[in-house]
């Protein structure tokens, strides 16, 4: 499998998060749906493979439902889509690269923020509550489990957890942008992504589909949901932005650039 170098990917990355910008709203916006959608799609897998496990297999449900959930990000990342989530990476990382401006790294993130939530609510309340797929027996049982355990923690725990989701989910679109063939990429996204899931950190657009899917039920409020949803998404963009795209900025990418700056001077001094 053809994979290139960390210092090739941060390239690529770069050069996404310029490409991004520049996307029309509307592009956008249908693309952060589709993120959106997909990722609700994949926890509506886990929930659906999982919450008929009992007795001993009862314990096998986080890494059955950690082997199922990469789904939505396969999809997003290879069919296309926007998730705020790796945007948190690739947009800080241009902006890192002085390739774009704070501004636009703003807009994207708001912009793909509510496209996400508008995908993932859409298969939370038509599939998850309409159809019944999250509301009848063990299958509610196990929406509510899980969204108690994400709202029932301290701004400080979900922060944490929001962090360590994003460090790995943000290595799987690094590693996905890594692989030169459809193989490699998935296989890159579906390790990072099946270990968070596993483990139990918070992914905030995954939250955006649980949490409400409860509230749709009947359990939580909406301002339940917004005190998981902050800690959560800063989280997420501190793991993103920090120890993925500000890391590998400074391992591979700065230093070059400072020498070019450098040497553009020089030449320019010369020239004069």
């Amino acid at each position: 499998m053809a994979y290139n170098s960390p210092e090739k990917i941060v390239e690529i990355t770069i050069n996404n998060g310029v490409k991004k910008s520049k996307f029309p709203l509307s592009q956008s916006l249908i693309l952060g749906f589709q993120a959106g959608a997909f990722i609700a799609l994949g926890y509506l897998l886990c929930v659906r493979t999982t919450a008929t496990l009992t007795g001993d297999l009862a314990g096998l449900s986080s890494l059955i439902g950690g082997a199922v959930f990469p789904i939505g990000l396969i999809l997003t990342l290879l069919a296309g889509g926007e998730l705020l989530t790796g945007n948190m990476m690739v947009m800080p990382l241009a902006r890192y690269a002085k390739k774009i401006n704070t501004k636009q790294v703003i807009k994207n993130w708001f912009f793909i923020t509510i496209s996400n939530f508008i995908g993932a609510i859409f298969v939370a309340y038509f599939f998850g509550h309409l159809i019944g797929l999250t509301e009848t027996g063990p299958y509610l049982a196990k929406t509510v489990a899980t969204a108690g355990l994400k709202i029932h923690t301290t701004f400080m725990q979900a922060f944490l957890s929001g962090i360590g989701c994003n460090y790995l989910v943000t290595a799987a679109v690094w590693l996905c942008y890594g692989a030169e063939d459809i193989t490699g990429k998935v296989f890159g996204i579906w390790v990072p992504t099946m270990t968070f899931v596993a483990v139990g950190f918070q992914h905030v657009v995954a939250n955006m589909f649980i949490i409400p899917a409860a509230i749709f039920a009947g359990h939580f409020t909406w301002m339940d949901y917004l005190h998981n949803f902050i800690p959560v998404f800063l989280g997420n963009a501190v793991g993103g932005s920090v120890f993925i795209s500000m890391a590998y900025w400074y391992a591979f990418k700065k230093k070059e650039s400072s020498i070019k700056q450098s040497n553009d001077f020089l030449t320019s001094k010369k020239g004069a």
